[in-house]
């Protein structure tokens, strides 16, 4: 069997792949298709040969009911054991192409970790991909942290230092939990959504993730605590790929915002995210000017990615589902789902 085969029949070596690609995302991992089946996605894999090696791509389809058509959507792919570049998208377009024929896809979006201002842009046009609206984030701020803790400690801004410093001297510990605490993780996290005007997912949501990214060892909760009282006031769920964390949910109460737990809370995921082997913490996403400041606070590089594209496979599929509403309402549908929330608007 060839290479591609095995990535597109074999569900470990796919993960091993996504988890050593250049790009590791939990986006790419058949975790995430399983988490998805229950919004009705199904998936599957497109592999092509690329120069540098196989360049592919874990496809999340919806097939909407009475129609021949599917649309598909590639989160964070195609990936690669390499960056991307312009020959490995014309490898991989032409790939998804045939495949997408195959299987009466109608229209795919993606969106590659590639950054913008690559150049890469250009050869998607001409590929035949449009420019459209991202479900993910398009820009992240990222930590190196594979280096010693004090390293990582100086590049954090003054005002974060000051605001971690602060949280110890409140009495705050950072403690990790476990599946038995995900009740108490979803009620602080549904506090701090409301606050400022976002709609959480449901809590069943919460628990599919983590059956299916913990059992693999993808998924950490950790939570602030009082030492005095053991009152909860902050919490994370970090999910991981590879040698990248992603700081992907959380929240504080308002005791926890006053005393700048969500600060102490990053500090103390950040250390033991390198004790456990970690080298990358992702920040996952800049949607708003609050959060991207205290976000900057804790230094890292920021990546603005090339966003959305779209390939129209099936001329008269696309035109039918483009057509109507019922393409934008089930990508509304998608950003609704996928379109990860950030925790910090307290900060």
């Amino acid at each position: 069997m060839t290479a591609g085969g095995t990535l597109t029949s074999d569900d470990a070596a796919w993960d091993d792949f996504v988890a050593t690609s250049a790009m590791p995302s939990y986006l790419q991992t058949t975790a995430w298709a399983v988490i998805k089946r229950t919004n009705g996605w199904s998936s599957f894999r497109v592999v092509a040969a690329g120069r540098a090696g196989p360049i592919g791509a874990q496809m999340l389809v919806q097939r909407p009911r009475g129609l021949p058509w599917a649309l598909g959507y590639v989160p964070r792919g195609p990936i690669g054991s390499v960056p991307l570049d312009a020959a490995a998208l014309r490898d991989f377009t032409e790939r998804l192409r045939d495949i997408g024929r195959m299987r009466r896809v109608a229209s795919v979006r993606m969106e590659p970790e590639a950054l913008k201002g690559s150049g890469l842009e250009e050869s998607l046009i001409a590929l035949g991909w449009r420019n459209v609206p991202s479900v993910q984030q398009d820009i992240t701020r990222i930590i190196e942290i594979d280096r010693p803790a004090e390293a990582v400690w100086n590049g954090f801004h003054r005002k974060c230092r000051q605001s971690i410093n602060k949280s110890e001297r409140q009495g705050v510990r950072v403690v990790v939990g476990d599946a038995s605490r995900l009740q108490e993780f979803y009620r602080i996290h549904v506090e701090s959504m409301v606050r400022v005007g976002i709609v959480a997912r449901a809590p069943t949501t919460f628990q599919t993730m983590w059956e299916q990214l913990s059992s693999r060892g993808m998924a950490h909760l950790l939570f602030a605590e009082l030492e005095s009282t053991r009152e909860t006031v902050g919490t994370l769920f970090l999910v991981s790929c590879g040698p990248r964390v992603v700081d992907l949910y959380g929240g504080t109460t308002l005791e926890g915002a006053r005393i700048r737990a969500n600060y102490l809370l990053k500090w103390e995921a950040i250390k033991r995210c390198q004790a456990w082997g970690y080298r990358e913490y992702d920040l996952w996403g800049l949607p708003r000017k609050g959060i991207a400041q205290f976000k900057a606070g804790f230094g890292g590089r920021e990546e603005q990615y090339i966003g959305g594209w779209e390939l129209p496979i099936s001329r008269l599929g696309a035109a039918v589902l483009s057509g109507g509403a019922l393409a934008r309402a089930r990508y509304r549908r998608l950003r609704g789902v996928d379109e990860l929330r950030d925790p910090d608007a307290d900060a």
